[in-house]
């Protein structure tokens, strides 16, 4: 692994790719540390039966549409496949496997520090998702289960959960998606949240949410569009099946947690396992020596750069990078605007 570079992208998911072709495109020289052995970034993680919200041409990275594919909500595996062809079809400089273990501050660059050496760049772009940080609520009495806990980041589909009494907590697109994925599996499966499921109307997708997100730029009343739609969770047809059902009736958020399960009210839930869908946090723990972060549990930032240190940028976390930077066809509207950004600072051509 080389020792100085203009820009070192941590993290060779769909954002730290397209980050890379961006750059690439302006002629910076960088490079793309990841720390999977594999190309895929976090899908590989991800269980067997998770369905894109979108069909495969509103699921593209910049500069390369994903194939087209015979389901109109493509599985993981042919995401895999689409960021594994993307990144070869360009020639990324990805080096892999590489931890980061912390980024330093020096007057004229930052030192990167991986398993395989340090690393000099004149800036560093995180690119590292929230997968690697899954966040777990505390609840009373919770290490006192005898069962079986994960969190969605750690589910691997039905097959381990064959004939028990299960929990799903979580009233996200996560937790009815897996809630679905049990029924016929688990002997019984109970949908816990502390709020209602809100759905978005069944013939809205991915696609329209990227579409609501880019107008959400360009209108002075965000507030307008929020209306537009009311609720998060798209219903994928194995959603609506679940729902028709009657699998996704929503118990209340436990009081406390016992030996044999869970208390809900007067009510005790006997379970065997509880999946906790309740969200992630930033992965950013190689930078806490920089201290960026805010009460907000992020870095401030400013057209993706950290307002504290302007070298140290971010892609791909959500709306706080970008509306819809988290979905690979959002993603790349960032990555272009920060490639031109340190294009300028670097003094490369555009």
């Amino acid at each position: 692994m080389r020792d100085d570079v203009d820009v070192a992208i941590v993290g060779g998911g769909q954002a730290g790719l397209v980050t890379a072709y961006h750059l690439r495109r302006v002629g910076i020289e960088h490079v793309v540390l990841d720390e999977q052995r594999e190309p895929g970034g976090a899908w590989q993680a991800t269980w067997p039966s998770l369905r894109l919200f979108s069909p495969a041409t509103y699921s593209s990275l910049h500069g390369r549409p994903m194939p087209p594919h015979p389901d109109t909500f493509p599985p993981v595996d042919h995401v895999i496949a689409y960021l594994r062809s993307y990144e070869e079809r360009y020639g990324l400089a990805v080096e892999r496997p590489v931890t980061v273990h912390d980024v330093r501050s020096a007057p004229d660059a930052l030192t990167v520090v991986t398993d395989r050496g340090d690393l000099r760049a004149r800036h560093v772009v995180n690119a590292t998702g929230t997968w690697s940080a899954p966040f777990v609520p505390l609840v009373e009495g919770q290490a006192s289960f005898a069962g079986r806990q994960l969190h969605s980041a750690h589910y691997r589909g039905p097959a381990d959960f064959a004939g028990q009494r299960v929990a799903v907590v979580g009233g996200g697109n996560s937790g009815v998606q897996i809630t679905a994925d049990l029924i016929g599996t688990a002997e019984h499966v109970s949908l816990v949240s502390a709020r209602r499921l809100r759905f978005l109307p069944d013939d809205v997708d991915g696609r329209h949410l990227f579409d609501r997100a880019t107008a959400q730029q360009r209108t002075s009343d965000p507030g307008e569009m929020e209306a537009e739609f009311v609720g998060n969770i798209v219903a994928l047809p194995q959603v609506r099946e679940a729902r028709a059902q009657g699998a996704l009736r929503v118990r209340a958020m436990f009081d406390r947690m016992v030996p044999e399960g869970a208390v809900i009210g007067r009510d005790r839930l006997d379970l065997d396992a509880i999946i906790w869908c309740t969200g992630y946090r930033p992965a950013l723990r190689h930078l806490r020596s920089l201290r960026l972060r805010t009460s907000d549990g992020h870095p401030e930032v400013v057209d993706n750069r950290s307002v504290k240190d302007p070298r140290v940028s971010f892609v791909g976390y959500g709306d706080w990078t970008g509306p819809a930077s988290a979905t690979l066809i959002g993603v790349g509207r960032t990555a272009r605007a920060l490639a031109a950004h340190l294009a300028q600072d670097l003094g490369t051509s555009t």
